[in-house]
């Protein structure tokens, strides 16, 4: 079973490498219990930056992008095949997901969705 945010961006967190919290890393921490509630602005889009800047310093985009750019479905030895590591995988998750937020902010000033725990 899958867990999805919803609101003014929408997705699904990838299942077994991305947790519900993720858009923690992007400058506004999620409000609890049952879901987490983000409530991003445009003077957060500093703190977005900085967040989608050092994951992407510390991931070989071009490889992890390359391999899922050609897949839909995978398991762990495709990635052990292509040297991909689950970390890796985790940070390509989270990039997309603050790129959206990113986006979502730059297009409407605010940005704010409910994510599944």
């Amino acid at each position: 079973m899958g867990r999805y945010y919803n609101g003014d961006i929408e997705g699904k967190f990838w299942v077994a490498v991305q947790s519900s919290n993720a858009a923690d890393q992007f400058g506004v921490e999620g409000t609890a219990p049952e879901s987490l509630e983000y409530y991003f602005y445009e003077e957060n889009i500093p703190a977005v930056e900085s967040g989608i800047n050092k994951i992407r310093g510390r991931l070989d985009y071009k490889k992890v992008h390359g391999f899922f750019n050609c897949v839909t479905r995978y398991t762990q030895d495709d990635l052990d095949k292509n040297n991909i590591t689950r970390e890796e995988v985790s940070d390509y998750a989270d990039l997309a997901l603050g790129e959206k937020i990113l986006k979502c902010l730059e297009e409407n000033r605010d940005c704010s969705f409910t994510a599944e725990c």
